[in-house]
């Protein structure tokens, strides 16, 4: 039970992505905001945004240090998006069926 609440919760969330942060185009203080991200995750992300926009999830993975697919995970039940995409690779909860 308390899985199937947890998924569904995790679902609403990036459905309401809308209302989340896209890490393309936050600010530092927009970052700051996100539950589980401070200053210097924030700085890191943006250190990397220099070199060209995030094409996806793998790509943040890959460019910014500290961020894995478990924090990937949290970071998008918080809200944070990649061009307005939840994170849905590994650990991520099922996407919901139409």
């Amino acid at each position: 039970m308390r899985k199937q609440f947890l998924a569904a919760l995790a679902t609403a969330i990036s459905l309401n992505a809308g209302a989340g942060v896209d890490i393309n185009q936050a600010s530092a203080a927009d970052l700051d905001g996100v539950k589980g991200i401070g200053p210097g995750t924030s700085s890191r992300i943006l250190e990397a945004r220099q070199q060209g926009r995030f094409a996806g999830w793998s790509d943040l993975i890959a460019r910014v240090k500290g961020i894995g697919p478990a924090s990937a995970v949290r970071l998008s039940a918080e809200g944070l998006t990649v061009d307005g995409a939840a994170y849905a690779g590994k650990g991520a909860p099922p996407a919901a069926k139409p």
